[in-house]
């Protein structure tokens, strides 16, 4: 059997999974929402999600024709706990944790080239 620990940190070391934590710290979702802003099949975010669901860190339950996701955030617990055991870490927050993944998952700002015309001819 796998250590449930081992679990949530492999679930946390994809980014498409931490993107759909991120979505789903808003509200709960629709898998077809869910899987709207990926450059992917929707099995392939199938998958994705069947792994944070078996880590605890969402879970799925059927409403009507439509499958629903909702973040379970007592999963991070463990791992909250086993890193405060390293001294270094403090309890988990959901909002600076909230914070930190938008950060992390925010593409990077348009750069303008500082020099001036790129035209070979200029």
């Amino acid at each position: 059997m796998t250590d449930p620990l081992d679990m949530v940190f492999a679930a946390l070391a994809d980014p498409t999974r931490r993107a759909i934590l991120s979505m789903l710290l808003e509200d709960d979702m629709a898998v077809t929402d869910v899987a709207e802003p990926f450059e992917m099949s929707l099995a392939a975010v199938s998958k994705h999600l069947v792994i944070l669901s078996r880590a605890g860190l969402i879970s799925q339950e059927r409403r009507g024709r439509v499958k629903w996701c909702k973040l379970e955030p007592d999963a991070l617990r463990a791992a909250s706990v086993w890193m405060q055991g390293f001294g270094q870490f403090e309890p988990v927050n959901l909002d600076a944790f909230e914070r930190f993944l938008e950060a992390e998952l925010s593409p990077p700002a348009d750069h303008t080239p500082e020099s001036g015309s790129s035209d070979p001819a200029g």
